[in-house]
């Protein structure tokens, strides 16, 4: 591997190239809001946003001055003077424009996997209510294992049958007997991007309703909730939200339909009086209705605080960095890599791909270890898959042809 990196060789004429990409990014600015060094200081290539996003480097002092002063001092009188008890929607409404959405459609709140049943249960009992012959939930046969869990317990406790297909396959299946359909946006294992306008036509045409799970492409890429007519959302805010490990989750419900919004989980959060203490369930108005029990206020307000490196970034921007970034790193693979070593499972296509490539290549368990030993983190999905996550918002052009670059020398070794 060492012709490459010789004066004019395929190295050099890359790096520039990368060099060149880089200083005509406009949102190059953006990357020196977050924490990208190692416990060494030494830079890494972190290609793994699509898991757990980077630290953004206000959100320590926001945590500080909440566990100090909020809680430390202010203590309960935080829920009002420090506008923790409005917390959820109040961050939703950020959130909503990274995703297509109006205000007062999302709320922030438990985790994706407690979302996901909130809005399969309701979808159902939305679909039963119009008609009860509609029985059948379909599921995109590649979801991420969890939200098919979900949809076996929402089918249980709603009578309806689950039927797992291909998310390609779900406009020409759904009919009479469909109730609702669970959809991930970009599937977590190839990053491919599955079509949320067509898919969410077809579900209503069948008079059903459209649930889709937005964990790999908020923040990648446009949504465009309300202008498909999406029914109900849900979403994590860990990946590229970079809201922190465990961060809450949000559900997003169409105004229209919040009115007929029964969730499963019923809490006195949720509660059009919560401080009555009433024993009589009465749901609150609007996207409320999606509250649960207390929110968790130290997670959330390092969100809030992680969601202010969006201020003044248009996602359209974010979309083009994104597929130029994922061009430029596929040619680089193909530039570096030894032939026959890895192969792309990500749709070369941009209206099929996320934000991620996904490689499928031999032991990739132990190359993603060395990667990750050499300063290059992505990530491994058994048995045989590669993943680099790309953030636009603190990836550089450099990072992606160092990461092919190292890739390349990795696999080499190996087969020598």
């Amino acid at each position: 591997m060492s012709e490459p990196d010789l004066p004019g060789g395929p190295a050099a004429v890359l790096r520039e190239e990368a060099a060149k990409l880089d200083a005509a990014d406009e949102l190059r600015d953006r990357r020196e809001g977050f924490v990208l060094d190692d416990e060494n200081g030494e830079r890494v290539v972190y290609l793994d946003g699509n898991s757990l996003g980077a630290l953004p480097r206000t959100v320590p002092a926001r945590v500080a001055e909440v566990v100090e002063r909020e809680w430390g001092r202010l203590r309960i009188r935080s829920w009002t003077e420090s506008g923790w008890w409005t917390a959820p929607e109040r961050i939703g409404d950020r959130i909503a424009p990274l995703v297509g959405a109006a205000p007062g459609q999302i709320v922030v709140g438990d985790s994706t996997s407690v979302n996901v049943l909130k809005a399969v249960v309701a979808a159902l009992r939305l679909a039963r209510e119009d008609n009860p012959a509609r029985t059948d939930l379909l599921v995109d046969a590649t979801t991420f294992p969890t939200d098919g869990y979900i949809a076996a317990s929402a089918a249980r406790l709603t009578g309806a049958a689950v039927r797992a297909l291909p998310a390609d396959g779900i406009p020409g299946s759904v009919g009479p007997r469909t109730a609702a359909v669970l959809v991930n946006h970009v599937d977590y294992r190839t990053g491919e991007l599955h079509d949320l306008p067509g898919i969410t036509a077809a579900v209503h045409e069948a008079g059903a309703y459209a649930v889709w799970d937005l964990c790999h492409s908020a923040g990648a890429l446009p949504v465009g909730l309300d202008e498909h007519g999406v029914d109900l959302a849900v979403g994590c805010t860990y990946k590229y939200l970079n809201g922190g490990p465990g961060a809450p989750a949000y559900l997003y419900v169409r105004r229209d339909l919040q009115p007929r919004f029964d969730s499963p989980l019923p809490g006195w959060n949720s509660h059009a009086d919560p401080f009555g203490m009433s024993h009589e369930y009465e749901p609150a108005d609007g996207a409320l209705r999606g509250r649960v029990g207390t929110p968790d206020i130290l997670s959330m307000l390092a969100l809030e605080e992680a969601l202010t490196v969006w201020d003044g970034v248009d996602i359209g921007a974010v979309r083009a960095k994104s597929l130029a970034l994922t061009d430029f790193f596929l040619r680089c693979v193909g530039s570096y890599v030894p032939a026959g070593r890895v192969e792309c499972v990500t749709p070369v296509e941009h209206a099929r791909r996320g934000s991620q490539i996904a490689l499928r290549c031999a032991d990739a368990g132990a190359v993603m270890e060395e990667l990750i030993r050499r300063g290059v983190v992505g990530d491994f999905r058994r048995p045989d898959v590669l993943r680099f996550g790309f953030t636009p918002l603190y990836t550089s052009f450099a990072d992606a042809e160092r990461a092919a670059r190292v890739l390349g020398e990795v696999l080499a070794g190996r087969a020598a």
